[in-house]
């Protein structure tokens, strides 16, 4: 465990002085200073387009920028959503949803109204297998879009689908575009945005550093408690949490090192936020890798990781081991794994494989959790003779690895440890290991035609305990396959100004347009 202290004074070294850098920059807010709010952004953009974001800070601008049929409530008060770009939203029969937009919503950039066509261009866009959009299995459900009037529409689905309310209408790859703005721009865009018509507009942006919105003049919804949004672009949880200490922001996620401190020791005039994650930490174990095509050798790794030392060692012991990628509030939770940790009985597999002196790579992102875990993982299969060398990417390296459209490295990794955020319907956790995402963020390249029937099944049954029974044997088959090692489902801490009331979602990511004055 030597390492590991050594590791976590290094971490905090580098985060004091990111944080230093950080309240020494032009310019900087501090601490809801009038009508500007200040948060942490956990990283830079590089899409803004709702079919082709990456996720994080992305997430967070777009529901700045742009508008969805409707959208969720703070997850704290549970799974409710309200009609938002919608003034009228509702189930025409099981498989056709009504819409009706609000007839004051406008685009900017003289585009006009938004329209049911926008609706239209918007969802048809990212559903269609030639744009290659990562989110297009939220649309998987769809049918078409069909255009009833200026602003009204039916939303036909191909089969009844629960999920479709809460993991596609309000999110990311939900979000309304101008059809007319995107085309003009070649049918996609980055960072320049062609039009909006959300709450808030960029008034600047400073790569690496923080990106500024500033109201829309021509929103008429409701208005949000500040005039202008900051994001200070910190990636490091310890120097976020060092930053507000120094009054550079008004609210941010924070590590779990830190809540375990915060929970004695509190900044003043400050609110503690702690709930139950959504956030799935896993090992991804490539079965196509030569390395690893032996079913026993997978099978090892996984009895070899004991994922309590884990949470010991890089969530301080507040958070606990996860039994699959549904988490215990949702349904299709698991009560156990199937392989628990058995260095014995990895050892007795390995053998049997007659394997010795196996080195195998293992990429993460750069973060002092994800290292922290790595080194704890390093340490419990070189207890059973696997070797592991670590390699440690920027957020922008790191998501190209097992993107087949990036080169073809996604064909040779071996060990990836993988963080993703989690949604308020099990679907949308599950969604990511079906045979159409090898190659895109199935870095297991876990390929079970199995897998997909049932997730197609589970999508359309509406009896919770039939659906929960299809959920949990799906995680059977990703665990049997060899190809997972589930850590947990991170415990979410964050903090507040006093004063501040922040608007939280299923995945700890934030709708600053509902961050109001308690």
């Amino acid at each position: 465990m030597n390492a590991i202290a050594m590791s976590r004074r290094h971490f905090l070294a580098g985060a004091t002085a990111a944080a230093t850098a950080l309240t020494l920059r032009p310019g900087l807010s501090y601490a809801v200073d009038g009508d500007t709010l200040v948060v942490r952004g956990a990283s830079d953009i590089e899409i803004l387009d709702p079919a082709f974001q990456n996720g994080l800070m992305e997430e967070e601008i777009g529901r700045c920028l742009f508008v969805s049929l409707n959208r969720l409530d703070d997850v704290r008060e549970g799974v409710n959503w309200k009609p938002y770009a919608a003034s009228e939203l509702k189930q025409k029969s099981p498989t056709e949803i009504e819409f009706t937009l609000q007839d004051w919503l406008v685009w900017t950039g003289d585009f006009g109204p938004v329209t049911a066509e926008d609706v239209k261009f918007s969802f048809e866009r990212v559903a269609n297998p030639d744009n290659a959009s990562a989110w297009a299995y939220a649309f998987d459900a769809l049918k078409e879009v069909e255009v009833t009037g200026e602003r009204t529409g039916i939303i036909h689905l191909k089969a009844p689908s629960a999920a479709f309310w809460v993991t596609t209408l309000p999110y990311y790859m939900g979000h309304i575009v101008c059809k007319k703005a995107v085309e003009a721009a070649g049918g996609r865009f980055t960072t320049e945005v062609p039009a909006s018509a959300g709450p808030y507009l960029i008034e600047k942006w400073v790569p690496k550093q923080s990106l500024t919105l500033a109201s829309n003049p021509a929103w008429k919804g409701e208005k949000p408690a500040f005039a202008k949004v900051q994001f200070q672009i910190v990636t490091d949880d310890e120097a976020a949490a060092l930053a507000y200490e120094s009054k550079a922001i008004d609210y941010a996620k924070i590590s779990l090192n830190t809540l375990s401190t915060y929970k004695t020791a509190l900044p003043e005039k400050t609110s503690l936020i702690q709930m139950d994650g959504t956030r799935l930490s896993w090992l991804a174990i490539n079965v196509n890798n030569p390395k690893l095509a032996d079913e026993k050798i997978r099978r090892a790794i996984q009895y070899a990781i004991d994922v309590s030392q884990i949470m010991d060692g890089s969530y301080s012991g507040l958070a606990v081991p996860a039994t699959g990628v549904v988490p215990p509030a949702l349904v299709g939770h698991r009560e156990a794994i199937l392989y628990p940790a058995d260095a014995a009985k990895a050892q007795e597999l390995l053998d049997e494989a007659g394997v010795s002196g196996l080195t195998l790579e293992l990429a993460a992102q750069n973060d002092k959790t994800s290292q922290l875990t790595c080194q704890i993982i390093q340490a419990l299969l070189g207890a059973v003779g696997i070797t592991v060398d670590i390699k440690a990417y920027d957020d922008g390296v790191y998501w190209t690895l097992g993107d087949k459209t990036a080169g073809d490295t996604w064909k040779t990794l071996e060990l990836v440890l993988m963080n993703f955020a989690g949604g308020v319907d099990p679907s949308e956790n599950l969604t990511w290991f079906r045979p159409a995402q090898v190659g895109v963020y199935n870095w297991s390249q876990f390929d079970s035609p199995e897998f997909e029937t049932l997730y197609q099944e589970g999508n359309a049954e509406t009896d919770q305990e039939k659906r929960g029974a299809i959920y949990r044997k799906m995680q059977d088959l990703m665990e049997e396959s060899g190809g997972f090692v589930f850590i947990t489902h991170e415990t979410f801490a964050a903090v507040a100004r006093e004063g501040l009331r922040p608007c939280i979602l299923a995945d700890g990511y934030l709708d600053v347009t509902r961050f109001s004055r308690a």
